[in-house]
């Protein structure tokens, strides 16, 4: 009997998960059906990407980011999933928190393995509402530009077609697949970070779907991000008839900061850099209330309690003994810090990657950002693999934001192959 397209389709679907089968044959060249597959959802991911573009969802638009998870909602339960918009009910307030924050995307997709795999990525931008004119979604040569693009709209864009592309193969060798998309991560996840937390923990493999770069990488380190706020209380009193009744703040203020300035540790990956100061009210007047923000980056978790608790001891080193001095240091992000086990499976990625003849670089040491991976990671019992979206540039910027089309097809076979070897045994875990 000849074969129809159809049971051409499944034979090499079948195929396919028959080669997955030899871990070391695995490796050797392109699994046929699946990168076909990756290559059939190109188009479809481009207006995908187009259809979020066109929704602006700045962090602080909590409408915008409301209409941008229904379109979500929409396209992961037409591909089977259970699907809920959740509101934040556990705020983790900051200093800059709004009263209100974005809602999550969290979807569930059961299969017939034992496997749990969590897919991240976010769906707020940086971006003031009205400016989507500005940079609006067009395709020019192998660029696909937008507001947003590659920050994060191309990553919740990858985990639907890679999700669409597991279902024209047929797979579901998975236990579960968690997906959850964070509609505040611009403004460091406060009412999203204990539920990426709390999910993180129960995962055998969590994949966060932030840029892959603008040379193919991925990434097992991200730096923690931390913020310093200094308060130094005096007096006021006139500057010129009688400075020596008051308290003066810019002093106090100015002594603290030479001597705080020295808890960096750059050799170590610590920072604390004081970047904004104000004081005084009038030329004339002793300043009563002088205060300071810091930025404050690290590598490990532990450095940030040791610097909170080395700001607090410093502090009680007053120039003036009659002024009051108060430090508060939070902890927007924390680090990202490789593993064992992040390592040995990008570096199984990495093997993935040479199916395609396509090179691709591990990260394994923190350079200054961070993403919502970490807090993935703060319970994880699995590795946690950052960079799994599409290389891009122009990330914040007001006009230059774009994702490269070529691609997708590579992360999307990446993607769909790393979530394959995971559930059959075939990628390592520890």
């Amino acid at each position: 009997m000849p074969l129809t397209s159809p049971r051409l389709h499944v034979l090499r679907t079948c195929l396919a998960l028959a080669f997955l089968g030899g871990a070391h044959a695995a490796l050797a060249a392109p699994v046929a059906a699946v990168h076909e597959a990756a290559q059939g959802q190109q188009q479809a991911m481009l207006d995908t990407m187009r259809d979020l573009v066109n929704i602006e969802s700045g962090s602080k638009d909590v409408e915008g980011v409301e209409r941008i998870a229904e379109l979500i909602r929409d396209r992961l339960k037409a591909l089977g999933g259970a699907v809920e918009i959740i509101a934040p009910t556990e705020v983790f307030r900051l200093d800059d928190t709004p009263e209100k924050v974005g809602p999550m995307v969290h979807a569930e997709f059961k299969g017939a393995g034992s496997k749990k795999i969590m897919l991240i990525a976010h769906m707020d931008t940086v971006y003031r509402n009205g400016m989507l004119k500005d940079q609006p979604f067009r395709v020019d040569g192998d660029r696909a530009y937008g507001l947003g693009i590659a920050d994060d709209k191309h990553g919740v864009a990858t985990i639907i077609h890679t999700l669409a592309l597991l279902k024209k193969l047929g797979f579901d060798g998975y236990g579960t697949l968690t997906v959850l998309i964070n509609g505040d991560e611009e403004i460091s996840s406060p009412g999203a970070r204990s539920t990426i937390t709390r999910l993180g923990a129960d995962q055998d493999a969590v994949f966060s779907f932030e840029g892959g770069g603008v040379e193919p990488r991925l990434t097992l380190a991200t730096s923690g991000i931390g913020a310093a706020y200094l308060t130094v209380q005096g007096k006021t009193s006139h500057a010129g008839a009688r400075p020596e009744g008051g308290v003066n703040a810019l002093y106090e203020l100015s002594h603290q900061l030479l001597q705080l300035d020295k808890l960096s540790k750059p050799e170590d990956g610590l920072k604390l850099n004081w970047t904004v100061a104000q004081a005084g009210t009038n030329r004339n007047v002793i300043p009563g209330l002088a205060t300071a923000q810091a930025d404050a980056r690290a590598l490990r978790v532990s450095d940030f309690d040791a610097l909170a608790r080395s700001l607090e001891e410093r502090i009680q080193k007053k120039l003036l003994p009659e002024s009051k001095v108060s430090v508060k240091f939070e902890v927007r992000r924390p680090p990202l810090e490789a593993t064992a086990a992040s390592r040995a499976l990008a570096q199984h990625g990495v093997q993935i990657y040479k199916e395609l003849d396509l090179p691709m670089k591990v990260v394994d040491r923190a350079s200054g950002g961070g993403t919502d991976a970490a807090f993935a990671a703060l319970k994880a019992r699995g590795p946690v693999i950052e960079g799994m979206g599409l290389s891009g540039f122009g990330a914040h910027s007001n006009d230059a934001e774009y994702i490269q089309i070529n691609s997708i097809v590579p992360r999307l076979y990446l993607a769909t192959r790393m979530i394959m070897d995971v559930s059959q045994d075939k990628a390592p875990l520890k």
